[in-house]
């Protein structure tokens, strides 16, 4: 485990590599330290146990977690960490994400996970996220979020003005 890292970056097989890497380069973007790893709800009990159980007293701050299918794992990651735990639903071939979504977001009460859109999008949204939860101790990092945001706005003028019909 990287004892420097800020978020934990996790997946429930290597096959989610592709879209969690749009959460990494966020936080890339804002300079936000990290770790990625795989852990398995249900492959890895054990492992993702002592994960979430020992990420606070490790330096993580935020958990950022995608799985498909079942879509278990922010669910049991955030079932022993007090720690916020984003889910990331991943998009299955059968039931096009909705099966993960619905798994992810479905938390009983008293283990909240922040759950965004299902696949890349989704991943990009936890990495801001997770910038954003990190921003309200880290006036910096606050800067570069309003930079951030002031950027999209612009993005979407300029749009605008090379808009042809």
């Amino acid at each position: 485990m990287n004892k420097s890292a800020e978020v934990a970056v996790i997946m429930g097989s290597d096959s989610d590599l592709p879209v969690m890497r749009e959460a990494v380069e966020v936080l890339k973007k804002f300079g936000i330290s990290y770790e990625v790893k795989i852990l398995s709800a249900h492959r890895s009990p054990e492992e993702t146990a002592r994960f979430a159980k020992s990420a606070r007293k490790n330096g993580i701050k935020v958990v950022i977690a995608g799985a498909g299918g079942a879509a278990h794992l922010a669910g049991v990651v955030a079932g022993f960490t007090t720690l916020p735990v984003i889910g990331v639903p991943m998009e299955s071939a059968s039931l096009k994400g909705l099966d993960s979504l619905l798994s992810t977001v479905q938390m009983p009460a008293g283990i909240p996970v922040a759950t965004v859109a299902i696949g890349a999008p989704g991943a990009k949204n936890a990495g801001i996220l997770a910038a954003q939860i990190l921003a309200v101790s880290d006036e910096a990092l606050a800067e570069k979020l309003k930079k951030y945001k002031t950027e999209l706005a612009e993005s979407v003028s300029k749009k605008n003005t090379d808009l042809k019909l």
